[in-house]
C-alpha cells in the first residue's frame, strides 16, 4: 500500500514537472526568443540544456514508477482488455511521444544555437515544442482519467 503511494505520488510528481516544463518553454520562453527578447544565445541555451535533463530524468522516473504500478495493478489481459488498462497504453504512447518531441527540439534548438543565431532556431523549434507541449497536457488528463477512476465508470 505505501509502496503504491509512493510510487503514484512520484509519478504524478515528476509528469506534472515535466509537462510544466514544457509547456513554459513552449508558450513563454520560446516566443520571447524568436521576438528578439534574449540579447544572446547563452540565456536560452542554460533553459534547453535544463529542459533536456528534466526530460530525461522524469522520462526514467516516469518509467520506472509507471512500471511498478502497472505491473501491480495489471495483468497483460487488464492492460489490454479494460478501459483503464488502455489508457495506460495510450499514456506509454504518449510518454514516447514527449520525450521524443522534446529531445528532437532540444537537438534542433541547440544546432542553430551552436551557429549563434538566436531568432531563426527558436522559430524552427517551436512547433515541436508546441506539439510536445499539448502531449504533454494530454498525459496528464489521460493519468487524471485513469486517477479518478473516471473511465473505468465509462
Amino acid at each position: 500500500m505505501v509502496d503504491s503511494f509512493v510510487a503514484q505520488t512520484t509519478h504524478l510528481i515528476f509528469a506534472a514537472i515535466w509537462a510544466g516544463s514544457v509547456f513554459y518553454v513552449a508558450f513563454v520562453v520560446l516566443p520571447l526568443a524568436r521576438d528578439g527578447a534574449f540579447n544572446s544565445t547563452k540565456p536560452l541555451e542554460g533553459i534547453v540544456g535544463k529542459l533536456t535533463t528534466i526530460s530525461r530524468v522524469s522520462s526514467v522516473v516516469l518509467l520506472l514508477s509507471g512500471g511498478h504500478l502497472a505491473g501491480t495493478r495489471y495483468t497483460a489481459e487488464g492492460l489490454f482488455g479494460t478501459i483503464n488498462g488502455q489508457l495506460v497504453l495510450v499514456m506509454v504512447a504518449l510518454w514516447l511521444a514527449l520525450a521524443a518531441l522534446v529531445e528532437i527540439g532540444g537537438k534542433r534548438l541547440e544546432t542553430g544555437l551552436n551557429g549563434k543565431k538566436l531568432r531563426e532556431p527558436a522559430s524552427n523549434a517551436l512547433g515541436l515544442y508546441r506539439l510536445a507541449a499539448v502531449v504533454a497536457v494530454a498525459l496528464l488528463v489521460v493519468s487524471g482519467a485513469i486517477t479518478s477512476g473516471f473511465a473505468a465508470g465509462l
